[in-house]
């Protein structure tokens, strides 16, 4: 994308020196980034939503199948599922409450904050945070119980913004001040919900679509502005949205009502958000020292769900605001003549991951020799996706999750699709506590954690493999739909005849696993040439 190499240039002349915390409280270590599109802003006329889910959050995930349920059943809502071990781990887990179960739900992937259905329902999800006047412990819903339900009752993003609202003013709302991104095969809509005050039930929310030429982000910031609730394609709201705000002493009811001031009180963008839309739409010439950034832009040129990747990968290298720019040292080289030289290099220890520990140590030696600045990719991730929804293609290849475990800088995606029914075995097991080998996740995060131990030449090698799968991927998957519709077809003729099939839905969960399978051995593989380059080098 020709758009984002030249901001680069432009990121390092005018960014500045402004970074802003959001909440005192709110630790940046446990946040995720979202970028979405509409079908008018890709190269394809996908719609697209993404995740990076950032902190210590469960990472196993499996595919919750579609079901018919007896009149009386109900669904049980919990809390505590986000750092579970294996789907039937039950420790920790505390019953909240329960509602009515519909007559049919649909089946969904059910990653820690679940993402996608099979009807091309995507969500993607970044907590906000918010004044902490508004957090209540009376409802019984948290964010990731509402992505659940409305996965596996809705199809498009509007019946999921009606449902959630509906829900939490009549059970209630527990959770941090939360923003989904929800988009369906046609729209995009950036959803925000905060508690409704200490000890009610209920919440307070808001919706607004993203226009379908644009591009928009959410970076763990309300983004969310002024409402025009009469304009109904484009926004939606709860009936409190603005006597809440008075009650609370969040809005004087005189100055324009902006949701984003009422309700989180913070400047509502930071460095991510600010990278994001200035890479798509340089030409905006967008200023961090503003008081607000576009709600979204419209690309400079039409993006791609690589490009998306590609951002989601970003740790600002080559401009002003990279973490390795300063840790230099002397190269020793020797010409044809044998006569020694030395070229002035960043340093192959260094990365753009580093822990704490080792910023304060190289900046012991040199003060400011690395700054802090919270990249869009980072080694803390339990995994992210991107979801590609196709209206001009059936659901069950149509719509598709590129998912990676780990960072996202580091990691190849694998597609599971909307008709996806299972994933291999070893996505049971989660990643974040002891070291397990059944675990997919452990089997990418060894070579990624080898790899920066001399990163300057671990990247050599991670990085064309990331890219070798992704090409792969994206070379394939025209044949992938062509064949998928065949089966599809088969499929239908053999439901008409009483026999029913499921060609078209075996070949995806192979193929699903198929990649899963190569990739993971190339990264155990990189694994031990990790081992084997870097044996002398910690």
């Amino acid at each position: 994308m020709k758009a984002l190499f030249a901001f680069l240039f432009l990121f390092t002349i005018v960014f500045g020196q402004f970074l802003t915390a959001q909440n005192e409280d709110f630790n940046l270590d446990e946040s995720c980034t979202c970028i979405v599109a509409g079908e008018k802003a890709t190269t394809d006329g996908s719609v697209i939503t993404s995740h990076t889910c950032d902190g210590n959050y469960r990472t196993w995930l499996n595919v919750i199948p579609a079901a018919t349920h007896k009149k009386d059943e109900v669904v049980e809502i919990y809390k505590g599922g986000m750092h579970t071990e294996t789907p039937w781990d039950t420790r920790g887990l505390e019953k909240r409450g329960e509602i009515p179960q519909v007559k049919e739900t649909y089946a969904f992937l059910n990653t820690a904050y679940p993402c996608l259905n099979e009807k091309q329902l995507a969500i993607g999800e970044s907590t906000i945070s918010g004044r902490k006047e508004m957090k209540s412990d009376k409802g019984i819903f948290l964010i990731e119980n509402l992505e659940a339900i409305v996965l596996q009752r809705c199809t498009t993003a509007r019946e999921a913004i009606n449902l959630m609202g509906e829900l939490v003013k009549e059970y209630g709302y527990c959770d941090a001040g939360e923003c989904l991104c929800i988009a369906d095969k046609k729209e995009v809509w950036i959803f925000e919900i905060f508690g409704p005050g200490e000890d009610e039930i209920g919440a307070v929310w808001a919706a607004q679509r993203i226009p379908d030429d644009h591009v928009g982000v959410c970076a763990n910031i309300s983004r969310i502005g002024e409402l025009d609730l009469k304009n109904k394609d484009y926004y939606m709201a709860s009936d409190n949205v603005y006597d809440l705000a008075k009650e609370m002493g969040f809005w004087d009811g005189e100055e324009p009502f902006k949701f984003w001031k009422a309700y989180s009180g913070a400047k509502p963008f930071q460095i991510r958000e600010y990278f994001i839309l200035s890479s798509v739409a340089p030409s905006l010439n967008l200023q961090y020292d503003a008081d607000e950034l576009p709600f979204s832009v419209k690309p400079d040129e039409k993006i791609s769900v690589r490009d998306v990747m590609a951002l989601l990968r970003s740790t600002f290298e080559g401009t002003e605001w990279d973490m390795t720019q300063n840790l230099k040292m002397l190269d020793r080289n020797k010409d044809s003549k044998g006569n020694i030289y030395y070229d002035t290099i960043v340093s192959p220890y260094a990365n753009p991951w580093m822990r704490g520990e080792m910023m304060s140590t190289y900046n012991y030696q040199n003060e400011d020799a690395v700054k802090f600045n919270r990249t869009c990719a980072v080694a803390w991730c339990s995994y992210s996706f991107v979801a590609q929804l196709r209206d001009d293609l059936p659901d069950e290849f149509g719509g598709v999750a590129w998912f990676a475990f780990d960072n996202p800088g580091q990691s190849p995606r694998i597609p599971i699709f909307c008709g996806t029914m299972s994933l291999p075995e070893s996505f049971n097991y989660s990643g974040q506590f002891d070291f397990n080998s059944k675990s997919a996740h452990w089997q990418y995060r060894q070579a990624n954690r080898l790899a920066t131990v001399k990163y300057g030449e671990g990247r050599e090698l991670i990085e064309p493999a990331l890219m070798e799968y992704e090409t792969k991927a994206f070379d394939e998957i025209a044949f992938v739909q062509e064949h998928a519709s065949k089966l599809l077809k088969e499929d239908q003729k053999s439901h008409k005849s009483g026999d029913p099939t499921h060609l078209c839905k075996d070949y995806l969960t192979q193929y699903t696993a198929d990649f899963y399978g190569m990739t993971a051995q190339r990264w155990l593989e990189l694994r031990d040439e990790f081992w084997t380059k870097f044996r002398f080098s910690f």
